[in-house]
């Protein structure tokens, strides 16, 4: 009897299913021959599915490649840090292990981050690139327990997306070890994340309209990227 939870053969696949399957495969070339087909063919030649399929699951290009394997990064942190042992960390200690475990979901590919990085940063794929960046630190936050639907669920993501940004530019270069100097990096970024809330907190507390009318006009400027 055909084992009913043996996997799918790569023709049996949706192109969702092959787009996400290939997506470590992609990135793995991406890092020799760049995020294009030469990278798609390759992946597909050692999953064995049929190329122009293959192809036709990145029809748009190279940032679709891009946002498969950042999906796919996306579920290596999660599995690293599953629920329970995130409920047993502090708030600040949540979202400094979701941003490492992310970290070392690529840190055997950071050349393929960097080139996607340089793609991402392209003018044509701003939107693109803010959109995916604002779907990982929303990940983040909700792995980490924040439920806020009000301005604290903007300003959360808005300082969380600047720091990875920033921590990952640290990252791309750093020859330390075990990457000591971007966990310090990080560290310092985060306790200014930590500062903020204890001063938003505090701004939001005043009994001076001006003070917190200063605060609804920033968070006012926040807003999700356009779809």
């Amino acid at each position: 009897m055909e084992d009913a939870m043996a996997p799918l053969a790569p023709a049996d696949l949706t192109l969702d299913e092959l787009r996400a399957a290939l997506a470590p495969l992609v990135a793995a070339n991406a890092a020799f021959d760049g995020w294009n087909d030469k990278a798609v063919a390759a992946a597909a030649q050692t999953f064995g599915a049929d190329g122009d399929v293959a192809r036709l699951a990145y029809a748009g290009g190279a940032v679709d490649m891009i946002d498969a394997w950042f999906g796919e990064i996306d579920r290596r942190m999660i599995e690293a840090l599953p629920a329970d042992r995130l409920s047993a960390m502090k708030i600040r200690q949540r979202i400094t292990a979701l941003v490492e475990a992310r970290l070392a979901a690529v840190a055997g590919e950071r050349e393929a981050l960097r080139r996607a990085m340089a793609i991402l940063a392209m003018p044509q794929n701003v939107a693109r690139a803010a959109r995916l960046g604002w779907r990982t630190v929303d990940l983040m936050w909700r792995l980490a327990g924040d439920s806020a639907t009000d301005y604290n669920h903007y300003t959360k993501r808005a300082m969380l997306g600047a720091v990875y940004a920033a921590t990952v530019t640290v990252f791309l270069d750093d020859e330390s070890g075990g990457h000591a100097d971007t966990r310090a990096f990080l560290a310092r970024r985060i306790d200014g994340i930590m500062r903020f809330e204890k001063f938003k907190g505090r701004m939001l507390a005043s009994r001076d309209p001006e003070r917190r009318l200063s605060l609804s006009r920033f968070v006012g400027r926040l807003r999700y990227p356009a779809v």
